[in-house]
């Protein structure tokens, strides 16, 4: 018998835990399992040729929010191009309503419930090797000619009885690999399933070790541990990372999902001395809002939260990721607001703002009627509106949500974005006025080129300006930008079209202590890094959407703005004081220099973007410092010294400001000072890819 176990990821790079641990459990049958992975971006049709080719007798596909739609029409055309062969399903998205699931889809034979490990194996022991009926196996629900019957729950399973789950890493080279060493989460919030199951099992550390030398020997780019909240256990929790950190290869990432509110000493200490890079934290916050998060049982002490990140920050070493849910009942657009700008303040290496998805078989599921929100009927089950947020609102997020991920999460515009924040009474102001920008000019919906993410960002602040010097009743004007083309010159750059926003004349807190930090307190980690240059001594990146580099790299000495600095403990207000400030006016041509500095600390480019200025009273300076190997030389690290200097400077870029861009961008305030930067690709920052930057002096 030929058994297909079938997934269907969200994106190329993701792997499916669940078919692996299934082929694994199920020893006796492993020659005659075969695994078969898709996305949810290839054609319908092209993944029912490649099962069909396959000839199956069964088919098992794992379900969930995302893949449900397309995993039922495959089951529809499969039933008609293979009448004999089995089709079930087992996941999450059919283990809460599985009878409802059989009685409206005659196609399927049947869908595992809960756990499948066990239950799978029996059922191969039925098919394969006759032996009970299906009656006898716990947590199925199956058809008997015209009826749909369901078996009792099936109780929950030794997690040290599953074998390693991967038989070739090979072949995970250049994905993500997922790995739990616990079940069951100990906390009870409304929104998620993992609370249902509220006893934790936890893998035997030996058998831990076992496994992460595997991944280790192999150098695997990045293991995503899905344990629901992996530090619930401290002994667990130190044991795993003192090993890994004694054990670090130098390439392998290890993420992880916590509750930094319970972090201890011991657990800071161990974070604290691991490699940069070695791991990074997933926290979940979810809303500021106590009324909130007490109506979601969500248990959390903020303050604890806030400390936990800051004193993670401090370390330099660590990409911390932080979530908010729109949505959640008592969230209004007001307090959400407060939420966003509280979480933005703790400057995370990534911001994910999401919404709230109703899930079948989670707490509030149950109690949606209560708290009055509608969600969409069919997968994703997201929230549609609430007794608090209306629809008109979670557009607006939404719109607030697209733009944090193009220009905060991406890592592309670090120095940009936070020189604008100075002109924004809040951080949630500045991406909601960029949202409506991207709307009013038709934006959306077009894959813009980086540089041309530049531009935008440089057409928008100059139309803030303008609005700055423009009466009240002025500023909603039909002026518009009538071509991206117009971006180019600053002649017509100079309209309006209703920003709704407070004058782009902004107070901000007194910055004589500030202007003598270096701009670096915003570096972010990048998801969607595409800066793949061949880079010398770099040749672990990870291709994925965690991107890691992970290149054995410590010669950080000189890098100033990229090494990941956090912002300051301290320094959390986010809406501005008016009491004692200075005002401060956008000078667009030191943001046209901070632009330029962003890309070039991404993007080693072999042309000029529009917006630099012309560069031809240096070049011959230029020229003579590239021609000059002991001056190259003397800003090199250690670790290069052995490379020929021909390879190494086409990994180099020289730039001339005539300003401080990092202490402007820091500040809000031009800091004239002649400065020439020196990008070194060959070295970017583990955290955040960005180049090296070296100040140099020319002859």
């Amino acid at each position: 018998m030929k058994i297909l176990l079938t997934a269907i990821n969200a994106k190329y790079i993701h792997s499916n835990l669940a078919v692996y641990c299934l082929k694994a459990y199920a020893k006796p049958y492993r020659e005659q399992i075969q695994i078969a992975e898709f996305t949810i971006n290839n054609y319908t049709d092209d993944i029912l040729q490649a099962i069909y080719k396959e000839k199956p007798d069964f088919i098992g596909f794992s379900c969930y929010i995302w893949n449900i739609g397309i995993i039922k029409q495959l089951c529809v055309e499969l039933r008609k191009l293979l009448p004999e062969t089995k089709l079930w399903l087992g996941g999450p998205e059919v283990s809460y309503d599985a009878v409802k699931h059989m009685e409206a889809h005659k196609e399927l034979d049947g869908i595992m419930t809960g756990e499948g490990e066990e239950t799978f194996l029996e059922l191969l022991d039925y098919y394969i090797a006759g032996k009970g009926e299906p009656d006898s196996i716990k947590g199925i629900v199956y058809r008997d000619k015209d009826k749909v019957l369901e078996t009792p729950f099936r109780p929950e399973f030794d997690l040290n009885s599953l074998p390693f789950p991967y038989d070739n890493l090979e072949d995970f080279k250049n994905k993500i690999i997922y790995y739990e060493t616990s079940r069951g989460c100990p906390y009870s919030c409304s929104y998620c399933l993992s609370s249902i199951d509220k006893k934790v099992r936890l893998r035997d550390f030996e058998l831990v070790k076992r496994d992460l030398d595997l991944f280790l020997s192999h150098k695997i780019p990045q293991v995503k541990f899905v344990d629901r909240t992996f530090n619930c256990n401290k002994s667990h929790t130190l044991s795993i990372w003192r090993y890994i950190k004694e054990q670090d290869n130098g390439v392998t990432n290890f993420h992880f999902e916590i509750s930094a509110d319970i972090l201890g000493e011991e657990e800071f200490d161990i974070l604290s001395s691991m490699r940069e890079g070695l791991v990074q934290l997933e926290i979940g916050v979810q809303s500021t809002n106590p009324d909130t998060v007490k109506a979601i049982e969500r248990q959390m002490k903020l303050d604890k939260l806030k400390l936990a990140v800051d004193k993670i920050h401090m370390g330099r070493n660590i990409h911390e990721h932080l979530d908010l849910i729109a949505g959640l009942p008592y969230e209004d657009l007001n307090t959400f607001k407060k939420s966003f700008n509280e979480v933005y303040a703790l400057k995370p290496d990534q911001f994910q703002l999401g919404f709230l998805k109703v899930l079948k078989g989670s707490a509030m599921h149950r109690q949606s009627r209560e708290w009055g929100i509608e969600y969409q009927s069919i997968p994703p089950y997201e929230v549609l509106f609430t007794r608090w947020l209306s629809y008109d609102d979670i557009l607006k997020l939404k719109a607030v949500e697209e733009m944090v991920e193009i220009y905060y999460n991406s890592g592309q515009f670090v120095s940009a974005i936070t020189y604008m924040e100075h002109f924004f009474l809040t951080p949630f102001d500045l991406y909601d006025k960029l949202g409506r920008y991207y709307e009013r000019k038709g934006f959306n919906g077009i894959n813009h080129s980086r540089l041309r993410r530049y531009e935008i960002l440089l057409a928008f602040m100059t139309e803030v300006k303008e609005n700055e010097k423009k009466p009240e009743n002025e500023l909603n004007t039909e002026n518009d930008l009538n071509s991206e083309n117009d971006l180019n010159t600053e002649k017509d750059l100079n309209t309006e079209n209703n920003l709704n926003s407070e004058k782009a004349q902004t107070l901000i807190k007194d910055k004589k202590d500030d202007i003598n930090d270096i701009g670096n307190e915003n570096n972010k980690g990048n998801e969607n890094n595409t800066d793949n240059e061949n880079n010398i001594g770099n040749e672990n990146n990870i291709g994925n959407e965690y991107n890691k580099d992970n290149e054995d790299n410590t010669d950080n000495e000189n890098n100033i703005g990229n090494e990941n600095n956090k912002g300051n403990e301290n320094n959390k207000d986010t809406i501005k004081e008016k009491n004692n400030d200075i005002a401060v006016e956008i000078d667009l041509e030191a943001f046209r220099n901070i632009l330029v500095h962003d890309l070039y600390l991404r993007e080693n480019m072999k042309s000029r973007p529009p917006f630099a200025k012309e560069y031809e009273r240096y070049k011959k300076q230029f020229r003579d410092f590239y021609t000059n190997e002991q001056k190259i030389r003397e800003y090199m690290p250690q670790s290069v010294m052995d490379i020929q200097i021909e390879q190494i400077k086409p990994y180099l870029h020289l730039e001339h400001y005539d300003l401080d861009v990092m202490k402007t961008a820091e500040t809000g305030i031009t800091v004239k000072e002649d400065q020439c930067l020196l990008y070194d690709y060959l070295h970017r920052g583990h955290l955040n890819s960005q180049a090296r930057t070296i100040p140099v002096k020319l002859s």
